[in-house]
């Protein structure tokens, strides 16, 4: 499944970077040395700013129409695409996933877990989230 994010795109020149908005995700936005290169780099800074607000448990506005955004005169004389992003990155459904951990380590896991209110899955979604944001 794919979503689709209207962009609006200030145009550049040969000194100043084309700069992308989108709309619809505040205070999301993103820029190119080309337009080419200005829409790709959106599809990251939209992918980037979704991950952000789910991990800090907020919520994800639904892309709107680009005929409404295009009415908009904050955004007069720009220009306009829509780029698609993966919508996996939306969907937070649990999956089941078969994995292999040493009894040992499995142990201290549970243990830890266990002595801080969590699951098992939990702790492991937490962790491994925790080793990606933060390095």
């Amino acid at each position: 499944m794919k979503i689709k994010y209207p962009i609006a795109i200030e145009a550049g020149d040969a000194t100043t970077a084309f700069g992308v908005v989108v709309p619809d995700l505040p205070g999301c936005f993103s820029a190119g040395d080309s337009i080419d290169e200005a829409v790709e780099n959106s599809k990251e800074a939209i992918s980037l700013w979704i991950e952000v607000v789910l991990d800090d448990g907020g919520t994800v506005p639904a892309p709107g129409l680009l005929a409404d955004h295009i009415k908009n005169p904050e955004f007069s004389g720009w220009l306009w695409a829509v780029v698609e992003i993966d919508g996996v990155l939306l969907d937070n459904h649990s999956e089941r996933v078969n994995i292999s951990v040493p009894r040992r380590v499995l142990s201290r896991i549970d243990h830890y877990a266990s002595a801080h209110g969590e699951t098992r899955s939990g702790f492991l979604v937490n962790a491994a989230l925790e080793r990606i944001v933060h390095g």
